[in-house]
């Protein structure tokens, strides 16, 4: 990432932020003359204890001096949480990730995952890389989101296919709040390495091509692992439940298992053994 595009990254995020504090949660009355929601400028700097100005500048996307110590103040102003706090850090401090010994693309799963992948039989799991290319799952995966071996290599991207695919659209309940889950992860490692252009080409590819993919990533919300509980409406199982946990996995090629547990106490688990007897016995 340029300083131009890292400067815009950190005023767009410091905005998006300062806009999504209702000022009566921290004591100010909400007023009836504010023109945009959110707290004001002026705000946010009495609150980190700096001048309007430097702040101002800051927001702006100025190439200023900014320290460690300063950014604390800024972030606990805008309520920001640990991860959104580090995205912050990464930005303004131009704290760029070495990324020269990460290899580009795993070409092959090491066996511990591999058997990983299979013991997590009736979890649906899908292995990414730093750019949330696929470069792993498991039957039950196949089962409940889509046949990925189907999909041209190239193209095995998790975000591209959430935002295109009519099956990911189809298939959760609240598609929207699953999108935002996986952008938030995509964020961490957009302000994680500063140095790979890559994310910038594609962020903007992404954003001519999808409205709703540019909606949601102006909302700049940051998330290493985000749990959540989510609700599938599969059109063979029916209704599925599904608690999302997110692991990163150490080694040299930052990887990221997503394992989908069915929820314990509903039929979740026996509609998925079932469907994938029944593909199984098709076949």
């Amino acid at each position: 990432m340029n300083d131009k595009n890292r400067l815009e990254a950190l005023s767009t995020f410091l905005k998006s932020k300062r806009a999504q504090i209702k000022p009566e949660t921290i004591g100010l009355p909400a007023g009836t003359r504010r023109r945009t929601p959110g707290l004001r400028r002026e705000e946010v700097a009495q609150l980190a204890g700096v001048s309007t100005t430097w702040y101002t500048w800051l927001e702006q996307g100025r190439d200023i001096k900014v320290s460690a110590s300063v950014l604390d103040c800024i972030a606990s102003a805008l309520q920001l949480s640990h991860d959104e706090t580090d995205y912050l850090n990464n930005l303004a401090l131009d704290v760029k990730s070495e990324i020269t010994t990460l290899k580009k693309e795993p070409s092959e799963l090491s066996p511990a995952l591999k058997r990983i992948l299979a013991e997590l039989t009736y979890c649906p799991t899908i292995i990414t890389d730093r750019h949330c290319h696929i470069v792993g799952w498991n039957a039950a995966a196949a089962h409940v989101f889509l046949d990925f071996e189907q999909v041209p290599t190239n193209e095995r991207n998790l975000i591209r296919l959430v935002f295109t695919r009519k099956e990911f659209k189809a298939l959760a309940v609240n598609w929207e709040h699953f999108a935002k889950g996986f952008l938030a992860i995509f964020r961490t490692y957009y302000g994680h390495y500063l140095g790979d252009e890559w994310y910038n080409q594609f962020i903007e590819e992404m954003s001519h091509s999808h409205q709703e993919f540019q909606d949601l990533w102006q909302e700049s919300q940051v998330s290493k692992a985000p749990e959540m509980m989510i609700e599938f409406r599969h059109a063979k199982a029916g209704k599925m439940l599904f608690n999302l946990t997110s692991l990163q996995v150490q080694g040299d090629m930052d990887l990221r298992c997503s394992i989908y547990t069915p929820v314990e106490e509903t039929e979740t688990e026996d509609k998925l053994k079932r469907l994938m007897r029944k593909v199984s016995a098709e076949k």
